[in-house]
């Protein structure tokens, strides 16, 4: 049973990006991205995970390219209260498709943001609230693990 919340978030599979193959050419399902400064070639897993449950109930599949925020109106229900997802969903509220929605947006500080907070009573008070967010988005990991430790998709293989 869902309930009113749903967390989103997406992972990187690598892929190999070797062109020794029969048409000596890359996978043109996957794509490359650089998160931080390092470069991966392959595939984003997209999810939607019940934020009490742990359950998930969407999965999407696309090339590493494709930006994390693009992906949230496929990964929702649409009987969510509250969304809760991380940086790389700031801005979502903003997009068309989520203007008819009645939700609460619950993203989090990008880095550099949060490292600017001082030690004044405020700043303690929006890192309190992080930390709030952070452990209500840690279930949407579990999911990640089981499908990049247990079923093995840690890199994707390609064959032609």
């Amino acid at each position: 049973m869902l309930k009113q919340g749903t967390i989103v978030d997406a992972t990187l599979i690598h892929a190999p990006s070797s062109t020794k193959n029969a048409q000596g050419e890359r996978d043109p399902d996957m794509h490359q991205t650089k998160k931080g400064n390092q470069w991966y070639f392959g595939m984003k897993a997209h999810i939607g995970v019940d934020a009490q449950s742990g359950l998930v109930h969407h999965v999407a599949g696309t090339p590493a390219n494709v930006a994390d925020v693009t992906m949230v109106d496929q990964l929702l229900h649409g009987e969510e209260i509250d969304v809760f997802g991380d940086a790389g969903f700031a801005g979502v509220h903003k997009r068309a498709e989520h203007q008819s929605r009645a939700v609460r947006w619950w993203i989090a500080m990008r880095p550099g943001q949060r490292k600017a907070l001082t030690d004044s009573a405020d700043d303690r008070q929006i890192q309190l609230g992080e930390m709030v967010k952070a452990k209500i988005r840690a279930k949407v990991e579990h999911p990640f693990r089981v499908i990049k430790q247990q079923f093995g998709y840690l890199k994707t293989r390609y064959r032609a």
